[in-house]
Protein backbone atom coordinates (compact mmCIF):
# COMPACT_ATOMS: atom_id res chain seq x y z
CA UNK A 1 0.00 0.00 0.00
CA UNK A 2 1.23 3.28 -0.97
CA UNK A 3 1.38 6.73 1.60
CA UNK A 4 -1.65 7.79 -0.07
CA UNK A 5 -3.75 5.02 -0.50
CA UNK A 6 -2.58 4.07 3.88
CA UNK A 7 -3.93 7.97 4.42
CA UNK A 8 -7.18 7.94 2.11
CA UNK A 9 -7.82 4.08 4.22
CA UNK A 10 -7.28 6.52 7.32
CA UNK A 11 -9.46 9.18 6.32
CA UNK A 12 -12.47 6.87 5.42
CA UNK A 13 -12.23 5.30 9.24
CA UNK A 14 -12.28 8.58 10.52
CA UNK A 15 -14.97 9.17 8.27
CA UNK A 16 -16.69 6.03 9.55
CA UNK A 17 -16.16 7.08 13.07
CA UNK A 18 -17.95 10.19 12.37
CA UNK A 19 -20.81 8.79 10.81
CA UNK A 20 -21.39 6.40 13.76
CA UNK A 21 -21.18 3.54 11.58
CA UNK A 22 -20.39 1.00 13.89
CA UNK A 23 -21.38 -1.75 11.96
CA UNK A 24 -18.36 -0.75 9.15
CA UNK A 25 -16.08 -0.84 11.81
CA UNK A 26 -14.48 -3.98 10.99
CA UNK A 27 -13.96 -2.53 7.37
CA UNK A 28 -10.83 -0.12 8.86
CA UNK A 29 -10.14 -2.16 12.32
CA UNK A 30 -8.92 -5.50 12.90
CA UNK A 31 -10.44 -8.54 14.57
CA UNK A 32 -7.63 -9.10 16.89
CA UNK A 33 -6.54 -5.03 17.49
CA UNK A 34 -4.61 -3.93 20.42
CA UNK A 35 -5.08 -0.26 22.32
CA UNK A 36 -2.42 0.72 24.30
CA UNK A 37 -1.16 -2.63 24.31
CA UNK A 38 -3.79 -4.32 25.34
CA UNK A 39 -5.41 -7.11 23.14
CA UNK A 40 -9.03 -5.68 23.46
CA UNK A 41 -10.84 -6.93 19.77
CA UNK A 42 -13.09 -4.92 17.84
CA UNK A 43 -15.91 -5.83 20.23
CA UNK A 44 -13.88 -4.27 22.63
CA UNK A 45 -12.32 -1.24 20.81
CA UNK A 46 -16.14 -0.48 19.36
CA UNK A 47 -17.09 -0.53 23.36
CA UNK A 48 -14.77 2.35 23.58
CA UNK A 49 -16.05 4.07 20.68
CA UNK A 50 -19.78 3.80 21.51
CA UNK A 51 -19.11 4.96 25.11
CA UNK A 52 -17.08 7.96 24.02
CA UNK A 53 -19.71 8.84 21.73
CA UNK A 54 -22.44 8.22 24.59
CA UNK A 55 -20.78 10.35 27.45
CA UNK A 56 -19.79 12.91 24.35
CA UNK A 57 -23.15 13.19 22.03
CA UNK A 58 -20.92 15.91 19.89
CA UNK A 59 -18.05 14.07 19.58
CA UNK A 60 -16.30 14.72 15.84
CA UNK A 61 -12.95 13.78 15.02
CA UNK A 62 -10.94 16.31 13.55
CA UNK A 63 -7.56 15.36 11.96
CA UNK A 64 -5.32 17.92 12.19
CA UNK A 65 -2.03 16.31 11.21
CA UNK A 66 -1.63 13.41 9.25
CA UNK A 67 1.58 11.42 8.44
CA UNK A 68 1.28 7.87 6.58
CA UNK A 69 4.41 6.13 6.63
CA UNK A 70 2.94 2.40 5.29
CA UNK A 71 2.64 0.55 7.52
CA UNK A 72 2.05 3.43 10.30
CA UNK A 73 -0.21 6.52 10.72
CA UNK A 74 0.47 9.05 12.84
CA UNK A 75 -2.32 11.23 13.97
CA UNK A 76 -3.35 14.37 15.93
CA UNK A 77 -6.24 14.53 16.20
CA UNK A 78 -8.33 17.83 17.46
CA UNK A 79 -11.25 17.66 19.51
CA UNK A 80 -14.02 20.80 20.09
CA UNK A 81 -16.86 18.98 22.51
CA UNK A 82 -19.36 19.24 25.21
CA UNK A 83 -19.29 16.00 27.08
CA UNK A 84 -21.51 15.41 30.04
CA UNK A 85 -20.47 14.74 33.37
CA UNK A 86 -16.83 13.54 33.94
CA UNK A 87 -14.08 12.61 31.35
CA UNK A 88 -10.88 11.27 31.93
CA UNK A 89 -11.97 11.48 35.50
CA UNK A 90 -12.53 15.42 35.24
CA UNK A 91 -15.68 16.87 36.50
CA UNK A 92 -16.32 18.78 33.00
CA UNK A 93 -19.81 18.22 33.35
CA UNK A 94 -21.45 19.73 29.99
CA UNK A 95 -18.64 22.50 29.71
CA UNK A 96 -17.22 22.86 26.31
CA UNK A 97 -13.62 21.87 25.65
CA UNK A 98 -10.84 21.62 23.37
CA UNK A 99 -7.94 18.94 23.17
CA UNK A 100 -5.73 16.90 20.90
CA UNK A 101 -5.06 12.88 20.81
CA UNK A 102 -1.50 11.87 19.47
CA UNK A 103 -2.42 8.38 17.94
CA UNK A 104 -0.60 5.76 16.10
CA UNK A 105 -1.66 3.37 14.36
CA UNK A 106 0.07 -0.29 12.93
CA UNK A 107 -1.87 -1.30 10.11
CA UNK A 108 -1.98 -5.29 8.59
CA UNK A 109 -3.21 -5.50 5.40
CA UNK A 110 -5.53 -2.97 5.26
CA UNK A 111 -6.93 -3.25 9.12
CA UNK A 112 -5.76 -1.57 12.11
CA UNK A 113 -3.72 -3.86 14.02
CA UNK A 114 -2.52 -1.55 16.98
CA UNK A 115 -3.63 1.64 18.27
CA UNK A 116 -1.08 3.88 20.86
CA UNK A 117 -3.03 6.96 22.04
CA UNK A 118 -2.04 10.15 23.66
CA UNK A 119 -4.83 12.33 24.95
CA UNK A 120 -3.45 15.63 26.11
CA UNK A 121 -5.67 15.57 29.78
CA UNK A 122 -3.79 18.85 30.99
CA UNK A 123 -5.39 20.78 28.21
CA UNK A 124 -8.57 20.08 29.52
CA UNK A 125 -7.65 20.49 33.01
CA UNK A 126 -6.55 24.05 32.46
CA UNK A 127 -9.68 25.17 30.41
CA UNK A 128 -11.55 23.55 34.26
CA UNK A 129 -9.31 25.83 36.07
CA UNK A 130 -9.97 28.91 33.73
CA UNK A 131 -13.54 28.89 33.89
CA UNK A 132 -13.67 28.17 37.68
Amino acid sequence: MTKEELADLYRGYIACLNARDWETLGRFVGAAVEYNGERIGLSGYRRILERDVAAIPDLHFHVELLVADPPTVASRLRFDCTPGGILFGLAVNGRRVSFSENVFYQFEDTRIARVWSVIDKAAIEAQLTEAS
